[in-house]
């Protein structure tokens, strides 16, 4: 679970990522103005949809092929043994 938030904010911060590093490569960072609303507002939305579009790329990669249960984990036996389709 820890494995799929950590995906999802790195997903969410890209955007903002991308852009500080084009303002410090573009020697416009001293300008605070440039981090205002507008590129702000953009780069939220932009951070939105690359978590949506994580989300929705991970439910098609991990679907369990036709005519399969999933089983949980669980402990036998003091072994803890993890969730598997059969």
């Amino acid at each position: 679970m820890l494995r799929i938030f950590l995906a999802q904010l790195l997903l969410f911060l890209l955007p903002f990522v991308c852009y500080a590093l084009w303002l410090w490569l573009g020697k416009r960072s001293k300008h605070p103005d440039r981090w205002s609303k507008g590129p702000i507002a953009w780069l939220t939305a932009a951070g939105l949809v690359l978590v949506i579009i994580g989300f929705a790329t991970m439910a098609f990669q991990l679907r369990a092929t036709d005519g399969k249960e999933y089983r949980p984990s669980e402990m036998r036996d003091g072994v803890f043994v993890p969730g598997r389709y059969e």
